[in-house]
């Protein structure tokens, strides 16, 4: 019998998500890709895995008893590719990364430059996907790292299989159309006389920005729901309403918008999230400390917005 490391990673997920669709989507594969592979899998092992009962899926005994294994299994490959780094004089290694506009656009285009000058043999390739989305796709072994997000008035719960560095604290400012602020700065309640642009309350910036609007003391008039800080911005340009953006979504501002400060600021945290097993690859770290530089050399500090 030879097993597939891939079938079995598609096996794991399947467990933890009780459906094969919800198992596709959280390995970016179609439903009947992984349907194929796991009937695959069963023929590869001469027995039956699972048993479906409608849409979910409930694993046979073989099923949770393979299942065991592939952790162990996947496990042992992710430590002995830690083994062989670590045995490596210079670090050659492809990590996969999660990332989110803001940090694309504005850390990493000078981030990965510095870490091709000085290690070459360390790629990071990335993909996009919503900040809360970020740190289980790392805790399901779908990427390497990260970034994160925690917000002062929101804290993010944690896995205690992941670790995370600091890369960054930014301010939240306001983006106002033009002239809407005469003031350079203003406060929350101040901003609640007028209509907003905000991310919906399923997203982790969207919960942050309401909770600190409830204990400013309104409920903020959102005449209008985007997700991404670009849109909301080109929103506000054309006089739709008001939005916050933190430091690193400024770089995506248009022109034609005035940027004020809050009185009261409101922070939020970016660091990267790791598995706790990968905490002494040296290639991760040193992708952590490339990316601290960048960031250190837009003026960001560390200092973290939440204990």
């Amino acid at each position: 019998m030879e097993l597939s490391l891939h079938r079995l990673r598609m096996l794991r997920e399947l467990s933890r998500r009780g459906t094969v669709t919800a198992a596709a989507a959280s390995l970016h594969y179609t439903a009947s890709a992984v349907s194929q592979q796991l009937a695959q899998l069963e023929r590869d092992v001469g027995a039956k895995l699972f048993e479906r009962f409608g849409r979910r899926v409930q694993l046979t005994e073989l099923g949770l008893l393979l299942t065991e294994h592939a952790e162990e299994i996947l496990g042992s490959v992710e430590r002995a590719t830690l083994a062989l780094e670590e045995a490596q004089e210079t670090v050659s290694v492809r990590l996969m990364a999660g990332v989110w506009a803001s940090v694309a656009s504005g850390l990493l285009p000078h981030a990965l430059a510095a870490l091709a000058g000085e290690h070459p043999g360390i790629q990071v390739r990335t993909r996009e996907l919503a900040p809360e989305d970020t740190a289980d796709a790392v805790r399901d072994g779908e990427l390497d790292l990260s970034f994160v997000l925690d917000y002062s008035d929101a804290p993010m719960p944690w896995d205690a299989g992941l670790e995370r560095a600091v890369i960054a604290v930014e301010r939240l400012h306001a983006a106002v159309p033009a002239g809407a602020v005469p003031a350079g700065s203003a406060s929350l309640l101040e901003l609640g006389e007028h209509p907003w642009i905000l991310a919906s309350p399923k997203s982790h910036f969207g919960r942050a920005v309401r909770t600190a609007c409830h204990r400013h003391g309104f409920e903020p008039k959102i005449n209008h729901e985007v997700e991404e800080q670009s849109t909301a911005m080109a929103m506000v340009r054309a006089g739709l309403g008001v939005t916050l953006v933190s430091d690193l979504g400024l770089g995506l501002r248009p022109p034609g918008i005035d940027v004020v400060a809050l009185t009261t600021p409101l922070l939020r945290t970016v660091s990267i999230a790791y598995r706790t097993t990968s905490s002494r690859r040296p290639a991760l770290q040193l992708v952590i400390e490339a990316v601290r530089n960048a960031a250190a050399a837009l003026g960001l500090g560390t200092e973290p917005a939440l204990p």
